[in-house]
């Protein structure tokens, strides 16, 4: 395949062109080694922490199948489902904390495995019916979802779920519940931080390829190293030859509660995901604005939930679109829709096959920990960038500062709730959605002269 070396800008197969081959198949590549890892990894932290290990290699087998197909309709445009564009769909991280909450609660009313993924699936099934609804009205959400929402949601998700990759690179939250004498070992930290040390001096390479498969070296050098100091396993254990997809394997089981915590993450999954879309639109060089550009969104936020019913149908976690293949279509100037088919058809066929999935379930925890935690600092550092693109006024601060400290201080304290109803333990027990609801009820409430108003104070 031909690279453009002399501006990244340049587009060498615009969006309706259909490359060779050859182009396709390796294009499609840079694209999966780029999501590949942000695909799987919310499984693995999802299975690792509520003690799914039985069901980790289906549950990753349906991520990746779920993800091609999601990645396929976004490329094809079905009806007016997709964006025609080169949106590779994945796991969100965004719901991860969600996720997790949920499942504890469900455990602590003594429910077992299947009854923990039932009650998720079903959930996340039914609150993706928020975001399909809101597809239509995307034009008019930004009036409601400022970016101080925004940025306050996206750096609460980054900031606690920071606090999971750091427990990673100790060992995990397995070790530290049941042997707390073996976790933060010196192996252990060795290896969580030598992966951490290994993703900043691959990002800092002049060497585009090298940047972009930065985690997945990471992560393999680091398993590498993990064996040497004894503290990797590797236990495949028993597993299907083939994946099938089946619809709702686990049961369905709906907790009202936890629906409404889920129906606004998939708002703010839309503002994020509009975003995204953008971004392809721009470095695809097509239209930022007019009908075209509004037709494009609407199909891709409408892809997005509908792809995250797909995902709760057939046993995964809600898919969003990635934002790191932009920066795969900069590097390889190629912007094909039809390339987004080739990356789905790959993403379905390594799905089909649980032996990838019982493989990775082997990676060890500071491995992971150490790849996760640099994501989740990124995550809350871009949460921080949209804050400091605003101008922080007393009004904006305030909103900031109320919506951070309850939603971190709910993290910090869960035991806040501990009394409370189930369904205000469902609601509110998650960080994300305090620190979410909060700055979007200060934001319709304050004033937009507030801070004109209080500057007699000075």
């Amino acid at each position: 395949m031909s690279i453009n070396t002399s501006s990244s800008d340049d587009i060498i197969y615009a969006v309706d062109d259909k490359p060779g081959v050859t182009e396709s198949f390796f294009a499609a590549l840079q694209h999966v080694l780029a999501s590949f890892v942000g695909i799987i990894t919310p499984t693995l932290i999802i299975g690792g922490v509520l003690g799914l290990a039985a069901e980790i290699p289906y549950l990753i087998s349906m991520a990746l199948f779920v993800s091609g197909v999601g990645t396929v309709i976004q490329a094809r445009r079905v009806g007016p489902v997709g964006s025609g564009l080169i949106c590779v769909q994945g796991t969100s991280f965004a719901f991860l904390g969600t996720i997790l909450a949920t499942g504890f609660t469900v455990k602590a009313t003594g429910g077992n495995n299947d009854e923990v993924l039932a009650t998720i699936f079903a959930v996340c099934f039914l609150a993706a019916f928020v975001e399909v609804f809101i597809s239509f009205f995307i034009s008019k959400l930004g009036k409601i979802i400022k970016p101080v929402v925004t940025g306050v949601v996206i750096t609460t998700i980054g900031i606690y779920l920071i606090k999971v990759g750091m427990t990673d690179i100790g060992g995990g939250q397995w070790l530290l519940t049941n042997m707390p004498e073996k976790f933060a070992s010196t192996s252990n930290l060795i290896v969580g931080f030598s992966v951490v040390a290994l993703v900043v001096l691959l990002n800092a390479s002049k060497n585009q390829w090298v940047r972009l498969t930065a985690v997945v070296v990471a992560m393999i050098l680091g398993w590498l190293l993990a064996f040497v100091l004894g503290i990797a396993n590797f236990k495949l254990g028993e597993f299907d030859l083939i994946a099938i997809p089946l619809p709702f394997k686990y049961g369905f089981n709906v907790d009202f509660g936890a629906l409404i915590a889920f129906g606004f993450l998939y708002l703010i999954t839309a503002i994020e995901s509009t975003g995204d879309i953008t971004a392809n639109c721009a470095v695809s060089k097509l239209p930022v604005r007019g009908p075209s550009y509004l037709a494009r969104i609407r199909g891709g936020i409408l892809g997005d939930g509908v792809n995250s019913m797909i995902a709760a149908l057939f046993n995964t976690f809600p898919n969003t679109t990635f934002s790191q293949n932009n920066g795969v279509i900069q590097l390889t100037g190629v912007a094909s829709r039809y390339i987004g088919l080739w990356i789905g058809s790959i993403l379905i066929i390594l799905g089909l096959f649980p032996v990838i999935g019982a493989v990775l379930q082997n990676i060890p925890k500071p491995v992971l920990g150490g790849a996760t935690l640099v994501m989740f600092g990124t995550v809350a550092a871009a949460g921080v960038k949209i804050l400091a693109s605003e101008k922080i006024n007393r009004r904006s601060l305030l909103i900031i500062a109320v919506s951070l400290g309850l939603g971190l201080g709910v993290s910090f304290v869960p035991e806040l709730f501990a009394n409370a109803p189930k369904l205000v333990t469902a609601i509110f027990g998650s960080a994300v959605t305090v620190s979410g609801i909060t700055a979007i009820i200060m934001t319709l409430v304050l004033p937009e002269n507030y801070s004109a108003s209080t500057d007699h104070l000075n």
